[in-house]
């Protein structure tokens, strides 16, 4: 029986260091994903990887796997994740396999999967692994085919997001694999682009590919300043996630990215909005006020995917920086990029943003476990009062809703960490909404703010 750690199978992915996600367990998480192919009548699918030391070599077992199940696979060797998602939805009727550390340090790697346009996640990613431990293998002969569809997939986003004048752009891809095709991209939509930590290296020697954490936009700002650039965009180490710093050098929140997308979808016509457990509590009072709905969903690229197709929302995002769009339903940043150029190139961003409505919030903060932080929460969620709160949501974690703010305490679904956010109007609820989330994480310290 082949010997896998259940820590392999997360909730969005496959994801570990690279020490548990070997050549040899990638071979048979390929056995295992052909076999499951094979039962739901996918005959074809795309894989691709990023630019991780340990990425080829992954690569070739779950190729040699997928061949020997009888699965043709169509190749396009290193690649960002959206050109993956591009392709299998245009040639492989929504199969695709993508090898990807994404955000995580450089000894990590992993495995994202969809068949038929259904990201495998959850609980049937947890169906793939038992199937794996049975051995519930097929066998055939597959074809392998190299792909590529970067001029396609090029094609594609410019004729989605036509630029109305040029911008100087500063690009930073902190080495990820977005750094083989985003500058490309910028410049086949007219901008003049400033390229930063281009060169893919999965060492990341720079600053680590997340452009969720602060400190690592400090060059790009920087950079935006020093170019007199228009705007400055940042992304992660495979190209899903988007960061975006203003001509002035002031980054942009994702959910107060999401805030100025809905704007300018819902001025051309009325729809819904989704944003993840994490995000402002501000965006369905911004939503509602441009005529517009809104719902709180999971966190997670699976979870925003199919709650945009099943509400048939205009538009979903993440405070992580993931963005799906109606009319490109896929987590693809450098098309986030494209559009956000696209709609504000002739406004003042800076301008709009002070536009939004203002709180006073934390980041994204986290608590180390040694513990399940699913069953911690669920622990917490029978024992802890919130004496002030509104209502209490328990869709991702607890989001505990009040007047004037919200409280966030959810089990990561990638690493054992609790994560806190709070968002309020002043510092004065934000210090009490701070004391109750505090008190029902005890005996764990709450992180300094």
């Amino acid at each position: 029986m082949p010997v896998l750690s259940p820590r392999l199978f997360k909730a969005y992915d496959i994801r570990a260091q690279t020490s548990l996600l070997t050549p040899e367990a990638a071979y048979f998480i390929g056995l295992g994903l052909g076999a499951e192919a094979r039962q739901r009548g996918v005959a074809e699918i795309a894989l691709a990887r990023d630019g991780r030391f340990s990425s080829p070599a992954l690569a070739r077992a779950l190729i040699d796997a997928l061949l020997a199940s009888g699965i043709n696979v169509l190749d396009l060797g290193l690649a960002a994740t959206p050109l993956l998602y591009f392709a299998a939805r245009q040639y492989a009727a929504g199969s695709g396999v993508m090898i990807t550390g994404s955000h995580n340090p450089a000894d990590y790697n992993g495995i994202k999967i969809s068949l038929a346009g259904e990201t495998i996640d959850g609980a049937a990613l947890q169906a793939l692994r038992q199937r794996i431990e049975a051995e519930d293998f097929v066998r055939g002969c597959g074809e392998l085919k190299p792909l590529s569809i970067t001029n396609e997939y090029y094609a594609a986003v410019l004729a989605a997001c036509p630029l109305p004048k040029s911008l100087k752009v500063v690009v930073d891809c902190g080495n990820g694999v977005p750094g083989a095709f985003a500058p490309a991209l910028y410049r086949a939509l007219g901008c003049d682009v400033i390229e930063l930590f281009c060169g893919v290296d999965g060492a990341f020697p720079n600053h680590h590919p997340d452009p969720q954490v602060e400190a690592n936009l400090t060059d790009l700002k920087r950079a935006v300043l020093e170019h007199h650039a228009d705007l400055g965009l940042a992304f992660d180490g495979d190209g899903d996630r988007l960061g975006v710093v203003t001509r002035r050098g002031v980054n942009i929140p994702g959910d107060r990215l999401l805030m100025l997308f809905a704007a300018a979808v819902l001025e051309k016509q009325p729809g819904h909005i989704l944003y993840d457990v994490k995000s402002s509590g501000l965006i369905s009072e911004w939503v509602r006020s441009k005529g517009g709905t809104s719902e709180a969903i999971p966190t997670g690229h699976g979870h925003m995917k199919r709650h945009l197709f099943s509400s048939q929302a205009l538009l979903a995002g993440e405070l992580s920086g993931h963005f799906a769009f109606i009319d490109w339903p896929d987590d693809d940043a450098l098309f986030a990029g494209a559009r956000f150029l696209s709609m504000f190139a002739e406004h003042d961003v800076d301008l709009m943003l002070a536009a939004l409505p203002q709180s006073i919030s934390t980041p994204e903060l986290q608590v180390a476990l040694e513990q399940d932080g699913h069953g911690l929460i669920a622990e917490i969620a029978k024992r802890a009062v919130f004496p002030c709160a509104l209502r209490i949501f328990t869709i991702d974690g607890l989001r505990v809703e009040y007047a004037d703010g919200f409280g966030l305490i959810r089990a990561s679904n990638t690493t054992p960490v609790l994560t806190l956010r709070i968002e309020a109007q002043t510092q004065l609820g934000l210090s009490r909404i701070h004391q109750e989330l505090a008190a029902a994480i005890a005996p764990l310290q709450f992180p300094l703010l």
